[in-house]
């Protein structure tokens, strides 16, 4: 039997990789296999966090840090620092209060949280306890009206940006879940998605009935003309799709791999930032996620072209560990450690982070 929540943090849990090694014992097989596996071997997800290993930094010295911050600025709000909860889905597999102890981890350390369509919990309830701004994450569904009142649904209940996931039209083949045979447990559903109709069966993704369901370029004009809430484009890995991006009027990408969940054998996000950012000019924010585990991490990552960054698996191994305040704890980890990063590389704010940091 998983071991239920912790009511303290133990005093060796002092890096996310810590609360990992303890995060599978409290979940059952099963739902470790879905959280902390990937696609096909897993060699995205490993490459995701080697790559940042191979980036080094460039120490600077005796600078001047008054006023230093780690404040940014996004779609005309601020926030106290550039790190994100990534939209993950089925909280309550590891938290009978499922994204609602997320939230309160997420508001005591005044992180920006995306919420998954595929959350445990309405989304209305969601934004009812938060005390920070929330985005929706967003699949298109594949009754176009029923889009629409997700979409309806997230202006009204005050989210203030919608995030677009288009790197998995389709599930990948993640076989560590499928050698667990996870299934959603039961009393556990995507609530936000009651009496919908799924894709429909086919033997082959590439049968026509399947097909004809896909979201496509030309349908984000459709969902620009429905919503006056920023669209962010997330799963882009390629300056291509870049800039179709920006010629379709988005408002801000998030460069991602989907945690290596989709396809297998990709670059991992951050070696593709670079160029990414490049093509895109400064003209709208970058966002990326994939590999953080350190407050180096998302210092390399601002160097490298990004506006902020989402951590995914480390939210809800510290919420298995330890709930809403594990999910703080995770969070205050990672902004101890960027200002820490920042100050030894000779970077008061965000702003003055540059390619240079890094060697």
């Amino acid at each position: 039997m998983p071991v239920p929540p912790l009511s303290q943090i133990p005093s060796h849990v002092v890096a996310l990789d810590d609360y990992e090694a303890l995060a599978r014992a409290h979940m059952d097989e099963a739902a470790w296999a879905y959280i902390a596996g990937a696609s096909a071997d897993e060699c995205t997800m490993r490459e995701n966090h080697e790559a940042f290993c191979r980036l080094k930094l460039s120490p600077r010295v005796l600078g001047d840090f008054t006023g230093a911050s780690t404040k940014i600025e996004l779609f005309g709000r601020t926030f106290a620092h550039p790190v994100f909860l990534a939209p993950t889905a089925f909280h309550k597999l590891v938290h009978p209060d499922g994204e609602l102890a997320t939230v309160l981890g997420a508001a005591a350390m005044e992180a920006g949280m995306v919420v998954s369509t595929s959350a445990t919990v309405l989304l209305e309830d969601i934004a009812a306890a938060a005390r920070m701004p929330l985005w929706f994450q967003l699949y298109m569904q594949p009754d176009s009206a029923h889009t629409l009142e997700l979409v309806s649904r997230a202006e009204a209940a005050g989210y203030e940006a919608l995030v677009l996931t288009v790197d998995a039209p389709v599930s990948g083949l993640r076989n560590r879940e499928q050698r667990a045979g996870f299934q959603i447990p039961f009393g556990i559903e995507p609530v936000n998605l009651r009496n919908r109709p799924a894709l429909p069966l086919c033997d082959s993704v590439f049968d026509p009935a399947y097909i004809a369901h896909l979201p496509r370029w030309k349908d984000l004009a459709w969902l620009r003309s429905h919503t006056k809430l920023p669209i962010i484009l997330k799963g882009i890995l390629s300056a291509a799709d870049a800039a179709l991006a920006l010629d379709a009027g988005v408002d801000g990408i998030v460069v991602s791999n989907h945690g290596g969940r989709t396809l297998d054998g990709v670059p991992a996000a951050i070696d593709m930032l670079p160029a990414i950012a490049d093509e895109i000019g400064g003209r709208i924010p970058i966002l990326m996620d994939g590999g953080i585990r350190r407050g180096t991490d998302v210092l390399k990552a601002l160097a490298l072209g990004a506006s902020a960054v989402m951590v995914g698996r480390p939210i809800l191994y510290g919420l298995a560990v330890a709930g809403p305040v594990g999910v703080a704890h995770v969070l205050k980890i990672l902004r101890t450690e960027l200002e820490v990063a920042m100050l030894l590389s000779g970077c008061p704010t965000i702003a003055s982070i540059s390619r240079e940091v890094l060697v």
